[in-house]
């Protein structure tokens, strides 16, 4: 199917998930091997904040869940789940285009619309999956860089 251009959604990889069992080996990893720069590391070890961040880009993070995050949702073991969702950052007009077409397609929203932190502060999200279970959040920025408001689970 060609879709023509103005209609075409415009989208970034805002960040990724990451569930993780030892939280030291994962951000060593990330930080130490892979050389990316970790976001709100202390404020995770002082219990301020759920998780922490590494960034890749100035575009996009990986969140690095600790277990606590998701062992209800996830089989633990070799065969768990690690990727825990993925996140598009859009337009709010795009981010609005797209709730409408989730909604005539019938496509559940499972939460939101939510703020929710991201590679550029927080944000507002919607949460849904794709036809084989993945999770995908969709998100638009009001203002770049801003953490008011922002769930605690975020």
């Amino acid at each position: 199917m060609t879709i023509p251009e103005e209609l075409k959604m415009n989208c970034l990889m805002d960040h990724i998930v990451l569930n993780m069992e030892e939280d030291e080996r994962m951000i060593g990893f990330y930080s130490k091997v892979l050389m990316l720069a970790t976001e709100r590391l202390e404020e995770y070890r002082a219990g301020k904040v759920p998780f922490p961040s590494v960034r890749m880009n100035a575009d996009t993070i990986i969140d690095l869940f600790p277990k606590n995050m998701w062992r209800k949702t996830s089989t633990g073991g070799s065969g768990r789940r690690n990727l825990n969702h993925f996140c598009l950052s859009l337009s709010k007009k795009d981010w609005e285009d797209l709730t409408a077409r989730l909604d005539a397609n019938q496509v559940k929203i499972e939460d939101g619309p939510v703020p929710r932190w991201g590679a550029h502060g927080t944000g507002m999200s919607i949460y849904f999956r794709d036809p084989e279970a993945n999770l995908i959040e969709a998100r638009f920025y009001e203002e770049p860089h801003s953490s008011e408001n922002c769930l605690l689970g975020s």
